[in-house]
């Protein structure tokens, strides 16, 4: 997975819009989140270190611009 790429995601959707992943791929099978472990806000951004289903941690990134989601860093263990 290379930083920055466009990712799929499918995202809890609060009464504030895409609130929080549920579960991402990269052009692979999908990686459901076990965890949200921690969520920051930039102007223009939401981004989420988040621990997946295969135990690594990933950063994602969601654009207030267009709504896109892409992988910022990962997978750490």
């Amino acid at each position: 997975m290379t930083p920055g790429m466009r990712i799929d995601v499918e995202s809890y959707a609060g009464y504030k819009g895409d609130e929080r992943p549920l579960r991402f791929r990269a052009g692979g099978p999908w990686l459901h989140v076990v965890d949200v472990i921690e969520q920051w806000y930039s102007p223009g951004a939401a981004w989420f270190r988040v621990r997946a289903g295969d135990g690594c941690r990933y950063v994602l990134k969601r654009s207030e611009h267009d709504g896109s989601w892409t992988l910022e860093r990962g997978p750490d263990q």
